[in-house]
């Protein structure tokens, strides 16, 4: 039986050759929002590894909007310029689609990286800022309180998104994914727990989604009909009083409605008295929720790393895409050992030496004497 794992897919102008994803993952190593030679490495890496699509880390659509003051950023000429440069590589080497997460951290920066603590920055001196959100509500004790936005500054912000969604285009990118999950500022609007707030974009489910509904209108009307844009979102955020499954399933109906190609469903991050039962594929029963209950295309991610594992959720409907993010830092050639282990033919990237038929044997040794 072919593999699902490895069969196209396709939404709006793009198809992509298989329905392996490398998650946006954040690197913590640019300069004032440019990426750099270690994205070249990285990104670069990761593109010749024949998964369907690669996407760029959380890239931050203003300074005030980053996690931490190395995170990626899209506000600037600067920052333009040297993503294409990364964009511009992994072209010419890789085989891979590619895609741009765009992002606010909201309440959540600044801190330092996680590598140096991932402690809040609370002092201008030591590099920090004021951060913004939906309502005046610190992320966790000792961190610092957000300035509550004004629809201004949401307006501000929404043109923001859609000013670096036209840079995304420029550049050539494939996809664009909006970052609606893990804490940052589009979730901190749907969740009760972080929105407090008396007017439209607060207290009611209609309310709560209004900041997200009117950033996806805003990069949608800027961003190429035949490119897909899509949604990440955390389905819950295990703490009660929280966004919930159910309400997920509604956002994802307004989304798509309204065109929304696909969403990636995660959970989490939102609020650190959250209780998370992790497990392998632990996110898995909140992507088939939103599947089954809205009709939307979704990705899954969350602790995905066998072969078999990730053909078996596709395959049986759970899901139409697997995203990887461990797995894949772990083996940046996921793909081509899936492939191997399913049966399945993957792209290979042009120039490297396994795209060179004579070799294929001493790469793949099972291939080649199922051969025979």
């Amino acid at each position: 039986m072919a593999s699902v794992l490895f069969s196209p897919i396709t939404m709006r102008g793009l198809t992509l050759p298989n329905r392996v994803v490398v998650s946006p993952m954040c690197q913590y190593n640019s300069d004032n929002g440019s990426a750099n030679d270690w994205h070249l490495m990285h990104l670069g890496n990761m593109s010749l590894g024949a998964a369907g699509l690669v996407m760029c880390e959380m890239t931050n659509v203003n300074p005030q909007g980053r996690i931490s003051p190395r995170c990626a950023g899209m506000w600037s000429d600067d920052n333009e310029k040297a993503l294409k440069r990364v964009h511009d590589f992994c072209r010419q080497y890789g085989v891979a689609k590619l895609g741009v997460q765009l992002a606010h951290a909201g309440r959540k920066g600044p801190t330092t990286p996680p590598a140096a603590g991932g402690k809040p920055i609370l002092t201008k001196e030591e590099g920090g800022w004021t951060p913004e959100a939906p309502s005046a509500i610190p992320y966790d004790t000792g961190w610092a309180v957000p300035h509550a936005m004004t629809k201004d500054d949401i307006k501000r912000v929404i043109r923001e998104f859609a000013e670096a969604a036209k840079r995304v285009d420029r550049i050539g990118y494939d996809v664009i994914e909006l970052h609606g999950a893990h804490g940052y500022l589009a979730h901190q609007f749907l969740s009760p727990l972080s929105n407090q707030r008396i007017d439209e974009y607060g207290g009611s489910l209609e309310n709560r989604m209004r900041f997200a509904i009117e950033m996806y209108e805003a990069v949608r009307a800027v961003w190429p009909e035949q490119k897909p844009l899509g949604m990440r979102v955390s389905a819950t955020d295990w703490v009660d009083g929280g966004w919930t499954p159910e309400e997920t399933v509604i956002l994802a109906k307004e989304l798509k409605k309204r065109g929304l190609d696909y969403m990636d469903v995660s959970t989490g991050g939102l609020d650190p008295r959250q209780k998370i039962p992790l497990a392998p594929g632990y996110q898995v029963p909140f992507a088939e929720k939103v599947k089954k209950e809205s009709g939307i295309t979704t990705m899954t991610v969350g602790l995905i790393a066998g072969y078999q594992q990730a053909e078996d959720i596709v395959a049986s409907g759970k899901a139409d895409l697997i995203c990887l993010a461990r797995a894949a830092i772990w083996d940046p050639r996921w793909a081509w050992h899936a492939a191997e282990e399913l049966g399945a033919e993957t792209p290979y990237a042009p120039k490297t030496m396994a795209g060179h038929p004579k070799l294929r044997p001493q790469l793949f040794p099972k291939r080649a004497q199922a051969a025979g």
